[in-house]
């Protein structure tokens, strides 16, 4: 007999298979003997009492053999010869499984990365940590993998309607992401795991007559009627396929450039904007398990925060627990911070980013009240939110003295506008400079911010404290341009064989919902082209 069973566990409680059958026998009076097995389901953390809990999901196989769990199993087809081809442009969570599907499908993927492969990219991270020197070919947004690879890997998404959450988990599993991540309410990879991981796709997709082709920059499109007959490279070459991907990212500002120059429509789309504060992951411990020293058999802790503050919502942004504050910058004189942890989250902060939405009419009265950062665009310019968001990071590069070091402050000193005396030690590599943001980030992100710090410190007692650091800026939350595509088809609203996908394209947020997006994409050439 099978018995599918909710328990409200101690962390204690998950330390073996014995422990558990014994909270089962207990759960449903049945012998401990007669209990021969059981497979998790879903497991989550329920902190919010004085006691924590691990809720828990399974199946308990009673005076039964538990069945054998068979492994995901993906039918990869050879498409060496394959009569019908797609061009995908970039290769981080879209590409890779746009490619992935149609491999299924029968149809060769021809996929074009600007950037390096995953070994390749770690030696331009080292230099952008050590150095100051950012290779705008090869960082922590572009590469193989995209920002997923080198960004913590969190594989949560609320974006159930978009696809099938499940496949997108056993497809990571079947490329060796532990099978932990099939079950975990928050499922974490880590950026030390993600590169093999992200190779293992590579290598499936070369086996099986895809193509992978590394330093290809996008630069030109040949159109006629409405059809892309081709794309053109940097180096000067030329590829033509039935069918093409645009899986650039929410980072590449040249491809957003480029069609613009080439009258393919795009539209302004606003995004988030702020800050990464860090506080000591023994401090968050203390206030979401409410001890004194965490126990070894919890996480690190997490939180999620929001508020809102005249209209304006504000809320935390990729929470890494035991993480790395890193510089995700992709240009030259221009400063990005994001987060990332290991997948063990065993470093001594914790990070999150802390962000405020805003409107083109905030954007428009700060363009007026400061012509000094010439935006070089209207108000009407589908680049609107770009060039904004390029003006602030020039203007956090600039504060921070150089060499991709960051403006910070203590978070107290931040809302009462006070430079910090000094900085508490921190995760960032190329170091923080004390400034005052109020003089970095427009006025609007400042107010919601300041006001929002009280508000949490007041949601989690301990929070609003001067052992957090600010930095700025957390600028790439997500795309700043939606690149318009049709409902029915998928395809762009103007070039009928050209397909925006994921996060650059305005339809995704994060590794989960990207992959699901390239997989719809997939689908949808797969029925135009008579292969689905």
């Amino acid at each position: 007999m099978q018995k599918k069973l909710s328990l409200k566990l101690l962390p204690s409680q998950l330390v073996s298979e014995e422990t558990i059958k014994e909270q089962i026998a207990f759960a449903t009076g049945i012998k401990k003997s007669a209990i021969h097995g059981f497979r998790i389901q879903k497991k989550s953390i329920d902190a919010r009492g004085q006691t924590v809990y691990i809720p828990v999901t399974l199946t308990a196989y009673i005076n039964e053999p538990v069945q054998e769990e068979l492994s995901p199993r993906f039918q990869f087809k050879n498409v060496a010869n394959a009569s019908k081809k797609v061009i995908i442009i970039g290769a981080g969570p879209t590409g890779l499984f746009t490619a992935l599907k149609l491999l299924e499908k029968g149809i060769q993927p021809i996929i074009l990365e600007r950037g390096k492969d995953v070994r390749s990219r770690r030696r331009d991270l080292a230099i952008l940590n050590k150095d100051g020197i950012v290779n705008p070919e090869s960082n922590y947004c572009f590469g193989e993998g995209g920002a997923g690879t080198y960004s913590d890997g969190k594989l949560y998404t609320r974006s159930t309607k978009r696809g099938n959450i499940n496949r997108i988990l056993d497809l990571f599993i079947f490329f060796g992401a532990p099978p932990h991540i099939g079950y975990d309410a928050h499922p974490h990879i880590g950026t030390n795991k993600l590169p093999q991981i992200i190779t293992a796709m590579r290598e499936c997709i070369l086996n099986h007559g895809g193509k992978f082709i590394f330093d290809k920059k996008l630069t030109g499109f040949t159109l006629q009627n409405h059809l892309i007959k081709s794309v053109k490279t940097a180096d000067g070459d030329e590829f033509n396929a039935n069918a093409y991907v645009l899986a650039t990212g929410h980072s590449a500002r040249d491809i957003f450039k480029l069609l613009q120059n080439q009258n393919i429509l795009i539209e302004a789309k606003p995004f988030a904007l702020g800050v990464r504060i860090e506080h000591p992951q023994a401090l968050i411990d203390n206030i979401q398990y409410h001890c004194t020293t965490r126990d070894p058999l919890l996480p690190p802790a997490s939180y999620a925060l929001v508020n809102q503050v005249h209209e304006r919502g504000v809320f935390s942004f990729c929470m890494c627990p035991g993480g790395i504050i890193a510089p995700a910058s992709t240009d030259p004189g221009e400063l990005v911070v994001n987060g990332w942890s290991p997948s063990k989250r065993n470093n001594p902060f914790a990070n999150s980013g802390m962000v405020v939405q805003f409107s083109k009419e905030d954007v428009n009265l700060w363009m007026r009240k400061n012509p000094q950062h010439t935006l070089e665009t209207t108000e009407n310019d589908p680049l609107l939110f770009m060039h904004f968001q390029q003006a602030v990071e020039k203007q956090c590069f600039r504060a921070g003295g150089g060499k991709f070091m960051a403006p910070a402050q203590r978070m107290i000193d931040f809302t009462k506008r006070k430079i910090s005396d000094n900085l508490p030690a921190n995760s960032y590599l190329p170091g923080l400079q004390a400034s005052s943001l109020h003089e970095v980030l427009p006025g609007f992100i400042n107010n919601s911010l300041v006001e929002s710090f009280t508000q949490f410190g007041k949601k989690m007692k301990g929070y609003f404290t001067n052992e957090a650091t600010v930095v700025a800026t957390e600028s790439r939350t997500s795309s700043p341009v939606r690149i318009p595509r049709d409902r029915e088809t998928g395809a762009h609203v103007q070039i009928k064989n050209l397909y925006p996908a994921g996060e650059g394209a305005g339809y995704a947020g994060g590794i989960v919902s990207a992959a699901m997006d390239g997989e719809r994409i997939a689908e949808s050439i797969c029925t135009v082209l008579g292969q689905s």
